[in-house]
C-alpha cells in the first residue's frame, strides 16, 4: 500500500532522516517507536504528505506522491489519509459533531450527509451523548475519540497518528488502543502510529524502530538446540540477537558452537 523509497530531509545543518526505506501493508498496524530526536515524527509527516523529503520517493498504491501539485495532492490526502495527533487540533468554536464532519464538507459531501455521517462514527465511538458538546466541556478521551472519528469521515485507506495516547491517562490509552485494535480487525484499518506508549506499541503487527535518523534493522530470534554432554539432555535455548546491531551481525555469521559460546 505505501511505501517509502530511500527519503533524506535536513533541516538546515542537522540531518534528521538518513536514507529511510519502509513499506506499509494494507491491513497493518505499524508503530514507528525510538529515542526522541530520532525522526519518527518527521517520517511520519512524510509518509502522510504534510511534509516533503529533500530526496526519496513515497508511493501510494503504486502512486507517487512526492511532486505532486499542492492542490491535487491536498485533495489526494483529505480522500486517501487520516491523521489523529497527540493534542487533538479540534477546533474549539466548533462542536464535537462539525469538527468530524469537517473533512467530508471539504471533499464536497453535502453538509446533511456529512453531519449524518459524523453522528454516525460519534456514536461507533461511544459518544452519542457529546456530539454537540464542543472540545471544552469534553475530557482528553473523549476529545481524542473525536479526532479518530475526525480522522475516519472520509473513509481512509490509511490513518497517520503522532502519539495518540501521549496526553491520556491509563485508562483513556487502553480506550484508544482498543479503538485502533477494533478498526483493524473490523474495518481492515491500515494505521501507522509514532509512540513512545509501549503498551500502544504491543498491539501493532509490526514495531519499526528507529535511531539517529534511521530504521534500525529487524531483531533475529535464534532457536538453539543445544546437548548436555554428560546428562545426555537436550537444552533449547531461545535468544534474539540485533542483525546489524552491537556486533549482532557478525553472530549471525558465526558457527552454532560459536554462537552457543557467544550467548552463555
Amino acid at each position: 500500500m505505501l511505501e517509502i523509497r530511500n527519503i533524506y530531509k535536513s533541516f538546515g545543518n542537522l540531518e534528521v532522516l538518513k536514507g529511510i526505506s519502509l513499506s506499509i501493508g494494507k491491513g497493518e498496524i505499524a508503530a514507528i517507536v525510538g529515542p526522541s530526536g530520532a525522526g519518527k515524527t518527521t517520517l511520519l509527516q512524510i509518509a502522510g504528505t504534510l511534509e516533503k523529503p529533500d530526496t526519496g520517493s513515497v508511493l501510494f498504491n503504486g502512486t507517487e506522491l512526492i511532486g505532486m501539485k499542492d492542490k491535487k495532492l491536498s485533495a489526494f490526502r483529505n480522500k486517501n489519509m487520516g491523521f489523529v495527533f497527540q493534542f487533538h487540533q479540534l477546533l474549539p468554536e466548533f462542536t464535537a459533531q462539525e469538527n468530524v464532519a469537517l473533512p467530508a464538507l471539504i471533499a464536497g459531501t453535502s453538509k446533511k450527509k456529512a453531519m449524518e455521517k459524523a453522528a454516525d462514527l460519534l456514536t461507533q465511538l461511544g459518544l452519542e451523548a457529546r456530539m454537540l458538546h464542543k472540545p471544552a466541556a469534553m475530557s482528553g478521551g473523549e476529545r481524542q475519540r473525536t479526532a479518530i472519528a475526525r480522522a475516519l469521515i472520509n473513509d481512509p485507506e490509511i490513518i497517520f497518528a503522532d502519539e495518540p495516547t501521549g496526553s491520556l491517562d491509563s485508562a483513556n490509552r487502553q480506550e484508544i488502543q482498543d479503538i485502533f485494535v477494533d478498526l483493524r480487525d473490523r474495518l481492515g484499518q491500515t494505521v501507522v502510529m509514532v509512540t513512545h506508549d509501549s503498551s500502544l506499541a504491543a498491539i501493532a503487527d509490526r514495531v519499526i524502530e528507529m535511531a539517529d535518523g534511521k530504521v534500525l534493522p529487524p531483531a533475529i530470534e535464534v532457536e538453539i538446540e543445544m546437548t548436555d554432554a554428560t546428562e545426555q539432555d537436550s537444552l533449547s535455548v531461545v535468544d534474539t540477537l540485533d542483525a546489524g546491531r552491537d556486533g549482532g551481525k557478525d553472530l549471525v555469521g558465526d558457527s552454532i558452537e560459536e554462537v552457543g559460546e557467544a550467548i552463555d
